[in-house]
């Protein structure tokens, strides 16, 4: 599970932003001191905060416990602006790209989230047939438009097990 946050570097000074405009630099040091490794000095991530249990899946009651904020690290989707550069115009792919390099020699605490290109219906019900909990849904080139999608996914989980029922007995 995890909770979106705005990077923001201007030249020595990064802040992580909620969803909601409150600081939590202090809170996660560890995303903040990757964003200060980076060599390029202006830039805004779009990204979500996450915890990885042994397993490698994202530990929400982890991240809301605050007895591991130290471990708290970045998983970026999105780059908004880089240099001097607005990159919110570009079509998502470009951005991608743009994060991509920015990233490519990435300090540990901010990575890049997996991306795929995909149609919502039936890649989603093939993430969520894999067990897939949460996915991030982007349309290429309107960013108001970031929908985070945190499912009860029994229910879709269930009716993908009858789907796949049903057909086995036709």
């Amino acid at each position: 599970m995890a909770t979106g946050y705005l990077v923001i570097r201007e030249n020595e000074r990064v802040r992580l932003l909620s969803r909601n405009g409150t600081d939590w630099t202090k809170r996660y040091p560890w995303i903040a001191e990757a964003a200060l490794k980076n060599r390029q000095k202006r830039f805004v991530i779009d990204g979500e905060a996450v915890i990885l249990g042994v397993d490698g899946i994202s530990d929400f009651n982890a991240l809301h416990s605050r007895l591991y904020d130290h471990e708290v690290q970045l998983y970026a989707f999105d780059i908004l602006v880089m240099g001097g550069d607005d990159l919110r115009s570009l079509p998502l792919h470009l951005r991608k790209a743009n994060l991509q390099q920015l990233l490519a020699r990435r300090p540990d605490g901010i990575s890049v989230a997996p991306f795929e290109r995909g149609e919502i219906g039936p890649d989603l019900f093939r993430a969520v047939a894999m067990g897939q909990t949460t996915r991030i849904l982007k349309r290429a080139y309107v960013l108001p438009d970031l929908l985070k999608m945190l499912q009860e996914l029994e229910d879709l989980r269930e009716k993908v097990r009858l789907a796949e029922s049903a057909r086995v007995l036709h």
